[in-house]
């Protein structure tokens, strides 16, 4: 795969002897995970790969989503899929959903002290079950025919996801 250099990227390379978190997302550790040279290219010197390509039916579907279970955040009501599916929860209202879900206004974030890593990432939604547990949940939308698992080795950057 053809690497770029994008010099608007250098405030976001890695500086061991920053005393300020280096933020990285899932989509950075699993490139570390594929491939720790292209990491170091990227994260180190600026040397990224190309965009990929977008997954606009994905992107639509979570809106999508969002908006169904925003309807029924608002009126304390499981969407109808919680209860087809016997899910015992219903949408968490929070003053800060927006917030958590959005990763470029701050999302949800980690520090690991040992590492000095802000770990940093969205969610889709956040459920409450009548233990008043919260359930962090992220849609997935796929086209494949037949059963669907979570255990094909493409979908494991899914699983370190949650």
């Amino acid at each position: 795969m053809t690497q770029y250099y994008n010099p608007h990227r250098t405030k976001y390379l890695f500086d061991p002897k920053s005393k300020t978190p280096f933020n990285l997302s899932r989509s950075k550790i699993d490139l570390f995970i594929a491939c720790p040279r292209c990491f170091y290219l990227d994260r180190r010197l600026g040397v990224g790969r190309p965009p990929g390509f977008p997954f606009n039916l994905n992107s639509a579907v979570d809106t999508l989503l969002k908006k169904e279970f925003d309807i029924h955040r608002a009126k304390g009501t499981p969407h109808p899929f919680m209860k087809s599916y016997g899910i015992d929860a219903i949408p968490f209202a929070h003053q800060d959903i927006d917030h958590w879900r959005n990763a470029l206004r701050g999302g949800v974030a980690y520090l690991h002290k040992s590492t000095n890593f802000m770990v940093k990432g969205a969610i889709d939604d956040l459920w409450i079950n009548t233990k008043e547990e919260l359930l962090v949940v992220d849609y997935k939308a796929t086209s494949k025919e037949g059963e669907i698992s979570i255990d094909a080795e493409w979908q494991e950057s899914y699983k370190r996801q949650m």
